[in-house]
């Protein structure tokens, strides 16, 4: 899952938070886990971690001890290591991202959107403000697929929205709403949302850009420009049934 990859690689590459004023016994340990870290020992770091923590309860060495956890897939652990930070810095960005991630992870998209737009609130660093924001986008796209699935249509607009207003380059966004405002009879706002779907195209499929296309021009009574969208979808194997369903059954 790209969103997971991206952010523990950018908090690693930011930070294996420097141990000043911490105490010198525990900052031995700590070094070295951190040390266990970069080699990708990552139970080796969380016994080095739980060493130094045994002489000082520190918000760095719980951070990283959490993040040793998520990087094993342990995330109760993990869960309760960040949380155990923000008992001791309670405005600590990088806690808040990787709690956002975690929560990601487990598919409770609530909560990681929450998690990320506090890192906003706290951070400072640029990089990773950019990255947060995508990660908003990516958390509010999940959130409206769960709704569009269960046929909450006007929840999902409202959550793709928000998801192409923390990233306005969102493709796939843009296609998930030119399908929400199919399904919701907003045919206008269905071809706005495929045109932008298909100028920020990067990975989504072009078939599906041009059936929901097709869709809303066939319901505007746009018969001929219906026929074209359909037929450019049908290239696409995946889309290619629906679409000669559709081309069959048009209109003329």
């Amino acid at each position: 899952m790209k969103l997971l990859k991206i952010i523990f690689v950018l908090l690693f590459s930011i930070h294996l938070l420097i141990a000043q004023d911490m105490n010198p016994d525990a900052a031995k340990f700590y070094n070295e886990g951190n040390q266990k870290m970069k080699e990708g020992n990552y139970s080796a770091a969380i016994q080095l971690y739980e060493q130094a923590l045994k002489i000082q309860k520190d918000y760095r060495i719980f951070y990283q001890k959490g993040i040793a956890h998520r990087k094993m897939n342990q995330l109760d652990q993990a869960y309760n290591d960040l949380n155990e930070a923000l008992k001791l810095k309670s405005d600590f960005d990088l806690a808040y991202n990787a709690l956002g991630t975690l929560e990601f992870t487990r598919g409770n998209y609530e909560q990681s959107i929450n998690n990320f737009l506090k890192t906003l609130e706290l951070t400072k660093n640029a990089q990773l403000k950019n990255q947060v924001e995508k990660n908003i986008s990516l958390s509010y796209l999940k959130l409206a697929d769960q709704q569009l699935k269960n046929f909450e249509y006007d929840k999902a607009i409202d959550n793709l929205k928000k998801a192409i207003q923390n990233d306005s380059k969102n493709d796939a966004a843009y296609l998930a709403l030119a399908r929400a405002y199919v399904e919701n009879g907003k045919y206008e706002d269905a071809l706005a949302a495929a045109d932008n779907a298909l100028k920020y195209r990067q990975k989504v499929s072009k078939g599906g850009i041009f059936y929901y296309k097709g869709l809303a021009l066939k319901n505007l009574g746009r018969m001929n420009e219906a026929k074209l969208a359909f037929e450019e979808g049908k290239k696409d194997p995946t889309y290619k049934a629906v679409c000669d369903y559709e081309l069959k059954n048009l209109t003329k």
